[in-house]
């Protein structure tokens, strides 16, 4: 009795772990970076104004820049990544990134800080995308959720968790315009690593980490007959207006709502920090055991309970801390699986990278950009406490996508066509 062998179930058996292993690493240690590179100006912010003469206006206007940039960029860059290969991609993206977060430090005024983050931008949208899909290249299928999970894991921890403590710390022995240099080095350190460890995946390997097997070349545009794709995009809107409502405009919900002191507000926010750790890792790895669908409907539901429970707290930090933590444990769940595993594992092998790039982009230009002024106009005219209540309708609707995605978890699927097959 002849047994057919899934793709996935033929990359299983010969599988080189210690590639694996290096790759994610060095995928991960990318990623952390675009982190630092993105979120390191934020505590260098008051020392800067001092010194080129910018106000809060300003601060929007550089980070928005950068934004909008990495949400076009993600779009497109994808695309040409799953044409020329990963490697044509991500080593240039982290060499230009690396070189312009160094040139940031030679910003004279608004103008040039604005035009350096935007073509940061540029660089670390190319480079979003085309890793997520390196990383599960390199991965195990079996491993998919979880190698994603700590490779997203490493924005939040560098960007929101050591950058903070680094660049304040570096200002008490150096100027700020040397932190940006220093923090440039290990970018163009990683991209030496990259080009000598990370393989150009071949159509026929991807074919193992995808549940639509078919090798054949594609427009970009065909990403979209694949059904998972554009519930994602709106699923990835839903998760990025909740996290946006969260993490933007809920300091002034805390001081000027509750009226926490700054110190207490500062603890209580540092729980998006340790949610976002624990989500990468924790629930995309559980989907590699149960399925993706399961654990995208479990995160859904109990991040609209733990936001109805933060709803409903009061000025108690600690209370606080648990319910904003678990909410964005469970919202960063659902945001690693949409950009990884849900939108590279429902589409063939050359159109991986697009599709992930395509719902990264749209997610960052629309949920990143128009979520925040939704949510200003509502806290502006009836309220800032009921912007959570938009963090709670976003939720209604993802619950409504999430019922209606396919399962694309390949070792499960690929059980399913042995059974199928004896």
């Amino acid at each position: 009795m002849q047994h057919h062998q899934s793709p996935s179930s033929r990359a299983a058996s010969g599988w080189d772990r210690t590639y694996e292993w290096k790759a994610v690493l060095l995928l991960s240690l990318g990623f952390g970076l675009v982190g630092i590179d993105r979120f390191m100006i934020m505590p260098l912010f008051p020392v800067m104004m001092q010194d080129l003469h910018l106000d809060y206006q300003d601060l929007g206007h550089i980070t928005g820049a950068l934004a909008i940039a990495w949400g076009f960029s993600a779009m497109f860059m994808g695309n040409l990544s799953d044409r020329l290969g990963h490697r044509k991609v991500l080593i240039p993206a982290i060499v230009v990134f690396s070189l312009l977060a160094g040139l940031s430090g030679l910003a004279t005024g608004v103008g040039s800080l604005v035009a350096i983050r935007a073509l940061m931008g540029l660089a670390e949208g190319a480079y979003t995308p085309a890793s997520i899909v390196a990383t599960m290249d390199a991965s195990k299928p079996s491993r998919h959720g979880m190698n994603v999970g700590l490779q997203q894991m490493a924005l939040p921890l560098f960007g929101l968790g050591i950058a903070p403590i680094l660049v304040t710390q570096l200002l008490k022995v150096v100027a700020w315009h040397w932190i940006f240099a220093i923090v440039s080095i290990p970018g163009l350190v990683i991209a030496v690593l990259l080009y000598r460890v990370l393989r150009n995946t071949r159509a026929a390997e991807a074919d193992a980490h995808t549940t639509v097997h078919d090798t054949a070349g594609h427009k970009w545009s065909d990403v979209f007959r694949y059904r998972n794709i554009p519930l994602n995009i709106v699923g990835m809107l839903c998760w990025l207006t909740c996290l946006v409502v969260l993490s933007a405009l809920f300091p002034n919900y805390l001081t000027d709502y509750l009226h926490l002191g700054m110190e207490q507000m500062g603890y209580v926010l540092s729980a998006i920090g340790f949610g976002g750790m624990l989500g990468t890792l924790v629930m995309p790895a559980l989907s590699d055991r149960i399925g993706r669908k399961p654990v995208m409907v479990l995160s859904v539901l109990a991040a609209g309970v733990s936001l109805f429970q933060l709803m409903q707290t009061g000025a108690d930090p600690v209370r606080l801390f648990q319910w904003l933590m678990l909410t964005l444990l469970f919202v960063f769940s659902m945001i690693t699986l949409t950009v990884g595993p849900l939108s590279a594992e429902s589409v063939p092998a050359r159109l991986m990278s697009t599709a992930s790039g395509l719902v990264v982009g749209i997610g960052e230009v629309f949920g990143g950009g128009l979520a925040p002024v939704i949510a200003g106009y509502v806290a502006k005219h009836y309220g800032i406490q009921y912007i959570l209540h938009l963090g709670m309708g976003a939720l209604a609707l993802g619950l409504l996508v999430t019922l209606c995605l396919k399962e694309t978890v390949p070792a499960r699927r690929a059980d399913a066509a042995v059974v199928q097959h004896p």
